[in-house]
């Protein structure tokens, strides 16, 4: 068994120089497995853990972890499993927080690991619920309105809930869909398919490319999208693989989006979990107005832990889709079919119980449709303002007055479409 120890001492001249720093070390031919473990005083610093072999990137755990093991066959969640390939790999730290005098941080690694991978938790199927496909909100012909979530995340990053956990979850919801978008890993992408159909819901693929900078979800079964490159090229290289990225919640406190771009992203999680502090904020849409060629509108929920208060779907993005398979729903997105609602429960909305249903507003052509949303005021993004008069109400709507929101009489925002 080889040990390897190595200290680093992290300063903040070193955190100004550069945000992850590889710490090398070689691997023997031969060697079937590996174990890292890091050592620092959690009081003083926050320092993420991450792992690039010889070959390529085997994945991230960010503050989530302090170890990993990767063997032939398992890893720990957040890292691919596989035999170790000879050459020099590093430990990847994430210099994410450092106090003035500095910090000591231990890497140790053992080779072959001393201990074999923990088993990962189960989660039995949650019986099937109404789902938001089955309301039947009004479509073009030939597609029907999914209830989904593009934010979500698992033991394979910082989440508690195993990935049939949140899917059971999206289940109870009433959802169709869920995108899991564990950071800076796509090692959840493997499991994402059984999971999804032991559930019986689908299961997105997606990664969120976060840096400190901001963050953004990549969909589809694309590969892994270097996070430590400029966002630029997270744009490009989404595109060029046939994905679709979208910028996270840009507006949300030490999180917001300050990246520069040239060419943008085709979507925007506009609607975060965290604007439920403030539904009468405009700065969603302050922000949104800025973007020159629209957006595609998204919302996720960020569920990381299963006593948090928001739950998946809450917002829910519908999208108008052919049927609820992966593909079919990435390419509403790239079509720009989407709409936001406070969540998907029929019986009514998670910001206003008492009403009946949940109030939504889909774009039908040139129009958009209010749905069960009498009494409410219809707003564009310049302001203006519209009363819904009935259950089901078509208003004209050029794209270009967007985001349009349904709004309570005490301003409270219950549904958005672009």
């Amino acid at each position: 068994m080889a040990l390897i120890r190595r200290r680093v001492h992290v300063t903040v001249d070193l955190q100004n120089e550069r945000r992850y720093l590889p710490v090398p070390f070689e691997v023997p031919a031969g060697t079937d497995s590996l174990e890292v473990v890091i050592r620092f005083d959690p009081a003083e610093a926050g320092i993420d853990l991450g792992c690039e072999g010889a070959a390529g990137w085997r994945g991230w755990s960010g503050g989530a972890r302090t170890e990993y093991l990767i063997h032939a066959d398992a890893a720990t969640p957040g890292y691919l499993p596989g035999a170790p390939e000879a050459g020099e790999w590093n430990v990847v730290l994430g210099l994410h927080r450092v106090p003035a005098q500095g910090v000591d941080v231990e890497v140790e690694i053992t080779m072959p690991a001393s201990r074999p991978v923990p088993p990962v938790p189960d989660a039995p199927p949650a019986s099937r619920t109404v789902r938001g496909s089955d309301r039947g909100l009004p479509a073009e012909p030939g597609l029907t309105w999914f209830a989904g979530d593009f934010h979500g995340h698992t033991i394979h990053s910082d989440g508690r809930l195993p990935i049939g956990g949140l899917a059971a979850l999206g289940v109870a919801s009433g959802l169709d869909f869920m995108a899991v978008t564990d950071h800076n890993t796509v090692s959840h992408h493997a499991h994402l398919a059984a999971e999804g159909s032991r559930h019986g819901i689908t299961l997105l693929p997606g990664q969120e490319v976060t840096t400190h900078l901001g963050h953004a979800n990549a969909f589809g079964d694309i590969g892994w999208i270097d996070f430590r490159g400029p966002a630029q090229d997270w744009v490009d290289e989404v595109e060029r693989r046939g994905g679709v990225l979208s910028i996270n919640h840009p507006i949300s406190g030490d999180c917001s989006w300050v990246h520069r771009l040239e060419r943008r992203p085709a979507a925007v999680e506009l609607w975060h979990s965290t604007w439920y502090r403030e539904l009468i904020s405009t700065a969603p849409f302050a922000w949104f107005r800025t973007w020159p060629e629209g957006a595609t509108l998204l919302g996720g929920s960020d569920v990381h832990l299963p006593e948090e208060p928001q739950r998946p779907g809450t917002p829910t993005t519908w999208v108008a889709a052919e049927d609820a398979s992966a593909e079919a729903i990435l390419e509403g997105v790239r079509a720009g079919r989407t709409a936001v609602t406070g969540s998907a429960r029929l019986e009514g909305s998670v910001l206003v119980p008492e009403l009946m249903r949940a109030p939504a507003l889909v774009r039908l052509g040139d129009e958009v449709l209010a749905v069960d949303a009498e009494g409410l005021v219809l707003v564009d993004g310049a302001g203006r303002r519209r009363s819904v008069r009935s259950g089901h109400e078509a208003f004209a709507a050029d794209r270009a007055d967007g985001p349009f929101h349904l709004v309570l009489a005490d301003r409270r925002i219950l549904a958005l479409c672009a």
